[in-house]
């Protein structure tokens, strides 16, 4: 395999959301480089200026995350699975009323056709949502916008809420500094990510560059040998790159797709809102866990995002991701089944634009 020199819409990709992750920063904005390199690619694209990413750094930057949660999986926290039953029984409901809800919004009220309505309903991880949709016949410019708009307003809404409404500050180290680390620790945290998404990739696992490195640092955390998460400095340039990742999914905006998708996105964000604040209360009314990490588990965003936020917020990672990968991994094995109940009457082409 030959390596490339990065490319000038790279160079300035990257440049654009350093300089924004820099600004928030300087003003003390919580998770700065996350949210940083995400409103500089969709304000760029709205500009209509050329963005592209670095897919594998982006992916191995996802890797880091999955070893930071798979970490996290403790004696401790495995003990307290028939504690967790509640709560985790109830994410299937969760899922169940987005899905109607958002279907019916998606295809009713904004009219898309019912495949691309489905899968833009389905809270579940972009890449993972598009490429399931495409290859059922839905809309893959539209999904891909539609999750893109989700996952960007989700994640910059919940430390506002966190703040406002949990009184949390997210101002927690995102892991120990480097300089307390042996020299190894960082490579052998990318060795862990790296083998982990491969191996992931072989047996087709559900977002395998996070989940992959997840499920190998969980035996490795139960057996000692990775006793720490990864730094505080690899996590901030992991959420760096995260953030590109999914901005670059705004490249070539059209004001039509502005006008359609992103508002049809940011309606079904409002939509989101009221569900998870529902869910969240009735978790709370059921469990003894923590109301902030009741409410980071039940908010619809990626593994990857929602981690970073656990982190910042100094809430305990491995149970709000458990109940996130349960949420996924329903969708996953769920979704592809139930569409053919759902499309048995099947709308418009989703080749045809409304």
């Amino acid at each position: 395999m030959t390596l490339s020199l990065p490319t000038v819409a790279q160079l300035a990709t990257l440049g654009m959301g350093l300089l924004a992750g820099l600004l928030l920063f300087v003003i003390g904005a919580p998770l700065p480089f996350l949210f940083g390199s995400l409103c500089a690619c969709l304000l760029a694209a709205v500009a209509g200026l050329p963005l592209q990413g670095v897919p594998l750094i982006s992916t191995v930057s996802r890797t880091v995350l999955g070893v930071a949660i798979g970490a996290s999986i403790t004696w401790p926290l495995l003990a307290q699975l028939v504690a967790l039953a509640p709560t985790l029984l109830l994410v299937p409901v969760y899922i169940g009323v987005i899905a109607l809800v958002g279907l019916f919004y998606f295809h009713r009220i904004m009219a898309y056709d019912k495949i691309t309505a489905y899968y833009a309903a389905m809270p579940g991880a972009l890449q993972d949502m598009v490429v399931f949709g495409e290859e059922s016949g839905g809309n893959p410019r539209s999904l891909s916008l539609i999750h893109a708009t989700r996952l960007l307003l989700m994640v910059s809404l919940a430390p506002i809420i966190l703040v406002l409404v949990f009184g949390v500050t997210l101002d927690n180290p995102l892991g120990p500094p480097t300089s307390e680390l042996p020299l190894y620790h960082t490579f052998v945290v990318l060795l862990i990510g790296i083998i982990g998404w491969k191996l992931g990739q072989a047996i087709k696992l559900f977002g395998a560059s996070v989940t992959g490195p997840l499920l190998l640092a969980i035996p490795l955390s139960l057996l000692g040998v990775v006793t720490e998460r990864p730094s505080q400095e690899v996590i901030t340039v992991a959420q760096f790159f995260i953030g590109i990742g999914i901005g670059v999914y705004y490249q070539g905006i059209t004001a039509t797709e502005i006008k359609r998708d992103i508002l049809a996105a940011s309606g079904f964000v409002l939509i989101l809102l009221l569900i998870a604040a529902v869910f969240t209360a009735i978790a709370v009314m059921i469990s003894s866990m923590n109301a902030t990490e009741l409410f980071l588990a039940f908010w619809p965003a990626g593994q990857a995002e929602i981690a970073v936020l656990s982190l910042a917020a100094g809430a305990h990672v491995g149970i709000i991701v458990l109940h996130h990968l349960v949420r996924v991994m329903l969708i996953i094995f769920g979704a592809p089944v139930l569409l053919k109940k759902v499309n048995k009457h099947p709308g418009k082409s989703s080749t045809e634009r409304h």
